[in-house]
């Protein structure tokens, strides 16, 4: 076969140069003709469209054809000529075709639709399916976004640890990491697990935030962010949870609330504009197929002034909501913390708009979230949105050492946890704030899927590790 650069299909259709000679690689995903010329529909994962390859069946060895099945993976080397049909400027007429992966015909990724539920039994099958090449390629130009953004900002990326001795949320639900011997757990005298014999020496979980070590950065560095996985122990099925996901936490110093508020903003219309603008034919192919009006919603977010309203203010409008007939799931009172049917009843049936809610009750906030003047509540907010509910949860920083002591305690958390961290409020303490965005819910608002285990990879849930 003679050699000749390969070319990526996306690349490809973009051509005009009719009568070079071009070479591809990639997957069959249809094959149709007669018995004198076939047409091959192949894909190499750049692009959602395929690129038809013309075969003149006259020219080429009848064994070798026999493999070009559908999963099959080719090398074509060709003439770029106009194309005929609909949909796409350019085709090959193939002139050497050389198989490089024949695909058994147990193969199921046949041409017939499948349900996302079958393709999550398949998971290391999917990503060659358009849905979930779609899907692939907007997380990967939404996690290049989002590193563009903070940079061309001045925000310097800042790796946190994984393994962690402390709990930033409080939360309680962590995965455990240990290397003793769990048929032989060494103990103390008292019976407990001696964790002296621990690799770490005291006990360690895989983080669920890297926020905690992202504020001592930034009273160091000014503004940075995290990007990383994080985890949480909790035995959920919702198509809202996973166990494993990935989290971006801006933290910048010198900001107060308002700040991060309009930071928040800023950043969540920038990361959709980007899909609006890089992926479109992806972003038109779930329109299609999933999400009738993706594109509009889309639009819409990036268009509009997202609506400031205090906890206060939407509890009150949920109970008038309540009390004209409106049926919630879960009960609506100041003090609860609202459920996403709450949230996203403010964001689609009443204000019409994304909501970022402020000055909730401290009860039901984390421990160093800023108190107000009223003792109350706390300088926390959240960005609501519609489908989704909270895509966005942030606050200003308590910086008063004795006040941030006392949460803790209130908290119970284990000082010997946090001393490291009180001790940025005795050594220069200044305002701060930050939120974290759940990176997987951005997807589903842009990609427009119902399950979050859809925009992910291989989704980590209960009773689910595999691939």
């Amino acid at each position: 076969m003679e050699r000749i650069g390969r070319t990526k299909i996306v690349d490809l259709l973009k051509r005009a140069d009719f009568g070079a000679k071009v070479n591809i690689k990639g997957w069959v995903r249809t094959r149709r003709g007669s018995k004198k010329v076939s047409f091959i529909a192949l894909n190499d994962g750049s692009t959602i469209n395929n690129v038809q390859v013309v075969v003149d069946l006259a020219g080429f060895d009848e064994e070798m054809l026999k493999k070009i099945t559908t999963g099959a993976c080719l090398s074509v080397n060709g003439i770029l000529v106009e194309s005929m049909g609909q949909g796409q400027n350019a085709e090959i007429q193939a002139s050497e075709i050389e198989v490089l992966g024949v695909c058994d015909n147990t193969y199921p990724l046949q041409k017939k639709g499948h349900t996302l539920e079958f393709l999550r039994e398949i998971a290391h099958l999917r990503p060659r399916t358009n849905t979930f090449g779609a899907i692939f390629r907007i997380r990967h130009n939404m996690a290049y976004a989002i590193h563009k953004y903070f940079h061309d900002r001045g925000f310097f990326y800042f790796h946190t640890p994984l393994i962690t001795g402390s709990d930033a949320e409080g939360a309680g639900e962590m995965f455990q990491v240990t290397t003793l011997d769990l048929d032989n757990v060494a103990k103390d005298e008292n019976g407990k697990v001696d964790y002296k014999e621990d690799f770490f020496g005291k006990e360690t979980n895989l983080t669920v935030s890297g926020q905690l070590e992202g504020e001592l950065a930034a009273t160091a560095l000014g503004s940075i962010y995290t990007f990383g996985p994080t985890f949480r122990a909790e035995n959920s099925n919702t198509p809202r949870h996973l166990a494993e996901f990935w989290m971006v936490e801006p933290e910048v110093a010198f900001n107060d609330n308002n700040d991060n508020i309009e930071l928040a903003e800023d950043f969540i219309k920038y990361c959709i504009q980007w899909a609006l603008d890089n992926c479109l034919d992806d972003l038109k192919f779930l329109e299609e197929h999933f999400d009738k009006g993706l594109l509009e919603r889309l639009q819409n977010v990036v268009g509009v002034e997202f609506k400031r309203a205090t906890y206060t203010e939407g509890v009150k409008v949920l109970e008038e909501a309540v009390a004209a007939g409106h049926k919630f799931e879960f009960p609506v009172y100041w003090g609860a913390d609202l459920a996403s049917e709450h949230e996203r009843y403010l964001v689609e049936v009443h204000y019409k708009r994304p909501v970022i809610m402020t000055d909730y009750p401290k009860e039901i906030k984390a421990f160093y979230m800023k108190l107000n003047e009223d003792g109350k509540t706390v300088r926390g907010m959240d960005v609501l949105f519609p489908k989704i509910g909270e895509i966005i949860g942030g606050s200003e920083r308590e910086t008063d050492y004795e006040t941030l002591k006392k949460r803790v305690e209130d908290n119970n958390i284990p000082m010997s946890d946090m001393w490291w961290y009180l001790d940025t409020r005795k050594y220069g303490s200044c305002p701060h704030s930050g939120f974290g965005l759940g990176f997987e819910r951005l997807l589903l608002f842009i990609t427009g899927m119902s399950n979050i285990r859809d925009v992910i990879p291989f989704p980590r849930t209960p009773n689910n590790a595999d691939f």
